[in-house]
């Protein structure tokens, strides 16, 4: 009478097939912070106050920073852009930019943007463009944004609060903090000059 196959070497390979499927999915977990990087970010073209368009390929070279957000915002966005003013006013001369971009193209048009950020430093942009465009840079950036209604029969804008500092290369850095001193936010910045 034959002797039973042994399976042994079968369950052994699928063992290991097991344990390498484990292991390349923890080393896939491991590894994401490029991954997630380049999930922010992208190619965007809008429009500045004076109606010439901004790339992303225009600020190659220098780190930016980026932030969504709205010209009747009556508190986060003026803060906000507060805050990188004291932040771009600590770095005089240096070639770091902050782009401010609209997530109500509806009433916030190229020049209103440009209107709205002459009260910050100069270096911060105003960007608008069309709704197609809009959204396209909002979601090279994970950005959330819709229209609330109000009871007056207008409406205002949920949007997410997040400073996108992008390097030199136009790669996504971090979530810039500003919940620190304009001094020691404006340190780290340098390091990415």
């Amino acid at each position: 009478m034959p002797k039973p196959a042994r399976k042994f070497p079968t369950r052994l390979a699928i063992i290991a097939a097991g344990i390498a499927l484990i292991a390349a999915a923890f080393a896939a977990y491991l590894t994401p912070t490029r991954s997630r990087a380049s999930l922010i970010g992208g190619p965007f073209a809008l429009q500045m106050g004076d109606g010439k368009t901004l790339t992303d390929k225009d600020l190659i070279g220098h780190p930016y920073l980026v932030y969504f957000g709205y010209t009747h915002c009556p508190d986060v966005c003026p803060t906000t852009l507060a805050q990188i003013s004291d932040v771009l006013r600590k770095l005089p001369g240096k070639p770091v930019k902050a782009l401010f971009i609209t997530v109500d193209p509806d009433r916030d048009s190229p020049k209103a943007m440009g209107d709205y950020v002459s009260s910050f430093d100069p270096r911060v942009i105003g960007l608008s463009g069309s709704p197609a465009e809009v959204e396209k840079a909002e979601k090279a950036f994970r950005v959330y944004a819709r229209k609330s209604p109000t009871k007056e029969g207008d409406y205002s804008m949920d949007h997410s609060s997040v400073v996108y500092l992008m390097d030199r290369n136009g790669a996504f850095a971090e979530a810039f903090n500003l919940e620190r001193s304009a001094e020691e936010s404006a340190k780290e910045l340098a390091t990415y000059l």
